[in-house]
């Protein structure tokens, strides 16, 4: 015996109860609010409330089989018509099918190119230890929103313990902006723990480099809130074209070979560090992830570009953007060449460098 969403919904819900027989991770990984987890082999050891049984499984297949099974016994006892995909396909537009479709996605279709990359650089350079709290510091953008639907599935995953935050820093945001990042945190079951600030205010008769004083203040705001928090890392949504167009914007600004790291120790808060875990991931995918799942982030909420006043390190970015891109169609490996170049430094070959303490050398030293 099958039942259809539209009948369910036109019954009391207190005169049923609703059981999803999926394993429990794939119910993790998405349910029907009102369901409770029986998974197919524990269904004979439930006990049973009295009420009417609604199966649920993935297509409604193996639940009519169940439903049968407790038909038999006596039970009266249906199969959820479709399960769990016929509900989803009504909820599409919601929040819940926003999130379980953003959440597949990166466990299908971008696998390999989004959560792979990002355990990759997890593991490779020790962004993670057992219990640690990280504050994921969420800007609004799509870099950040991603990273913090990665690190719900590096948790899920239940390799060791450790905790997380979703900080957001509001310094000023415009009224609408702000209700953005709330809409897609909400559609993308991203718990926000949110602060003020007035960073925005305090730079904003600031006419030289507004850009880098405010991202200084940014991040000792949320250095101090993490602390508060009882956080001992903040994660950053820095990507790999980000650390790429960087090393070439020292060199040809800056006259000088440095790159975007991806752990630093914080100099002014003792014991707190700060990871880069989408290190490895490219801007492109980032964007097919959120394009894919017709979602729609800020792009920058900033009101000096609003204003066409941050004309320095971002006209500057976009310049080395423009560059890479150039040189990318004649040679497709030359971004990896680029990140490359700063593992691979041989210190015989250089006319001068710096050591960790800030002391010059020279090769004829």
């Amino acid at each position: 015996m099958r039942i259809s969403l539209r009948e369910l919904s036109e019954r009391d819900p207190q005169s049923y109860e609703l059981l999803d027989v999926r394993d429990a991770r794939s119910y993790s990984y998405g349910h029907i609010p009102a369901a409770r987890n029986v998974p197919a082999e524990e269904l004979a050891a439930h006990t049973f409330a009295g009420k009417t049984v609604v199966l649920c499984c993935r297509n409604g297949l193996r639940s009519e089989a169940l439903a049968e099974a407790l038909r038999a016994q006596g039970r009266d006892a249906y199969a959820l018509e479709g399960g769990f995909e016929s509900w989803l396909r009504a909820h599409a537009q919601d929040d819940a099918g926003a999130m379980f479709r953003a959440e597949e996605s990166i466990r299908r279709r971008f696998h390999e190119k989004l959560f792979s990359r990002f355990a990759q650089a997890v593991v490779s350079y020790g962004l993670l230890r057992q219990n640690d709290n990280v504050a994921v510091c969420i800007s609004g953008g799509k870099d950040s929103m991603l990273m913090a639907k990665l690190f719900q599935e590096l948790k899920r995953h239940d390799k060791f313990p450790f905790g997380l935050v979703f900080l957001l820093m509001d310094p000023g945001y415009s009224a609408e902006n702000r209700a953005l990042i709330e809409r897609n945190a909400s559609r993308l079951g991203i718990p926000l723990t949110v602060f003020r600030s007035d960073i925005f205010e305090r730079v904003s008769s600031v006419e030289k480099s507004p850009c880098y004083l405010c991202a200084r203040m940014r991040r000792g705001h949320l250095y101090a809130k993490a602390q508060e928090l009882g956080c001992n890392k903040i994660a950053l949504g820095h990507h790999f074209d980000d650390v790429i167009e960087t090393i070439l914007m020292g060199m040809l600004y800056g006259g000088q070979i440095q790159t975007m790291m991806p752990r630093v120790k914080s100099e002014n808060f003792a014991g707190m560090e700060l990871i880069r875990p989408m290190y490895l991931v490219r801007e492109e995918d980032v964007e097919a992830w959120r394009d894919a799942n017709g979602l729609r982030f800020l792009r920058c909420a900033c009101r000096f570009t609003e204003r066409s006043a941050c004309d320095g390190e971002g006209s500057k970015r976009q310049k080395v953007k423009t560059l890479i891109r150039t040189l990318r169609r004649e040679d497709p490996e030359i971004e990896q060449n680029i990140f490359k170049s700063v593992e691979n430094v041989n210190l015989a070959t250089v006319i001068a460098y710096k050591d960790a303490a800030g002391v010059r050398h020279r090769f004829d030293d």
